[in-house]
């Protein structure tokens, strides 16, 4: 068992020092990788953490730039897929510090303009907007600045 286990930590070792992986992610794979071990599977995980490989404050920080910078996603929905990935309030709130606010706010105004000239002549427009907006993440009060 012991060099399955050795074998396992490798190989995720190797994982994690190419890209960011968070705590829970990891053991699903260790968990995978030893055939439903979980103590030697939370072993590794321990391991890793301990060894630097993973950080789930370095993979929330990664995880908050990118779905901000590149998709567009608001702070709502950005917390809410890091919840779902078992992440401390805590590293989930300082992970949303590390998001250019002025950044995302011109995120969201190319975004609502983009999606305005797609419903000229709509009579519903400001609910479509609004609902948009929300359902990218953004909070109702920011929302609500930008389309009034």
């Amino acid at each position: 068992m012991e060099d399955k286990k050795q074998r396992a930590y490798s190989s995720l070792e190797s994982q994690c020092a190419k890209r960011e992986y968070c705590t829970a992610d990891i053991y699903k794979k260790a968990l995978d990788r030893l055939e439903g071990d979980s103590a030697a599977a939370e072993e590794i995980v321990a391991r890793l953490v301990e060894g630097g490989f993973v950080s789930d404050l370095r993979y929330a920080g990664a995880f908050a730039r990118e779905k901000a910078a590149l998709t567009g996603w608001g702070p709502v929905k950005i917390r809410f897929a890091l919840s779902a990935k078992h992440i401390s309030r805590e590293v989930i709130d300082e992970a949303l510090r590390e998001i250019d606010s002025e950044k995302a706010d011109d995120r969201l105004r190319h975004l609502l303009e983009a999606k305005r000239h797609l419903l000229e002549g709509d009579p519903q427009i400001r609910l479509k907007l609004i609902k948009f907006a929300l359902s990218r993440g953004y909070d109702y009060d920011t929302v609500k600045k930008f389309v009034d």
